[in-house]
């Protein structure tokens, strides 16, 4: 039997290793990417045929190198791009450094990992791509204005891309997580507790979400019995936007 190889960037984050363990107990092969290399490293020692990368999913030269050296691997079925980042601050006292940072890791990486693996999918005739946002690109969030901006031209152009692709049999979707215990988001209570405080209010189970949960979804999305779903983004939120 083909091993089936999905790749995981983001991997020694919370959300990137939720996804990783649950991927690996559905049987996928992992290939798993991330900055953080002590952490990476760690994630990747768990488990049986693992490869990772240590590198910067924002330089482009860098990823292109490193999706080659998947694809080494064998065929890729799979692609959960799970990076993102934010700090809980207003518009009006950001700057444009700032800004750029932003775009670049909640968008332009997503980009350069997707049309590195993109023509081996459409070559083969299969695949599935999975992109974790954020509610705050579908509803939008004080504090983090630019973020949510960023996450939603990530899923504009996912929608966009699953138009173009059904055709080979490819499935894109997004997840769009609501609060969700993690360090990120630790880093942003430390900022603005308020934030947290309020968002968590609103969710209807008056909790954070766990990155197991939202590992769940994505295991869904990447498995077989998501097969006629492309285009969609579903909210992983305990109902905090129902639309």
């Amino acid at each position: 039997m083909e091993k089936r190889i999905v790749l995981v960037t983001g991997a020694a984050g919370a959300m990137g290793a939720a996804v990783a363990e649950r991927l690996y107990k559905d049987g996928f092969c992992l290939a798993l990417w991330d900055k953080n290399e002590a952490n990476l490293d760690k994630v990747a020692a768990r488990y049986n045929g693992a490869r990772s990368w240590a590198l910067d999913q924002t330089d482009e030269t860098a990823v292109r190198k490193a999706a080659k050296e998947v694809e080494e691997m064998g065929p890729v079925y799979g692609l959960v791009n799970t990076i993102g980042w934010t700090n809980g601050t207003k518009f009006i006292d950001e700057e444009a450094s700032y800004w750029r940072k932003l775009v670049e890791i909640n968008y332009m990486a997503a980009l350069y990992v997707t049309h590195a693996l993109l023509p081996g999918m459409v070559e083969r005739q299969a695949g599935k791509i999975v992109y974790i946002t954020s509610d705050a690109a579908k509803v939008g969030t004080g504090g983090e204005a630019v973020y949510a901006g960023a996450k939603a031209a990530e899923v504009a152009f996912a929608k966009s891309l699953a138009r173009e692709t059904a055709r080979y049999n490819i499935n894109i979707n997004c997840t769009a997580p609501g609060p969700t215990d993690s360090p990120l988001m630790r880093d942003v209570e430390a900022q603005n507790p308020e934030m947290i405080h309020r968002m968590t209010k609103m969710v209807p189970f008056r909790r954070l979400g766990t990155p197991e949960e939202q590992a769940d979804v994505v295991a869904f999305l990447v498995s077989e019995d998501s097969r006629w779903i492309t285009g969609q983004v579903l909210s992983v939120s305990g109902g905090l936007t129902m639309v």
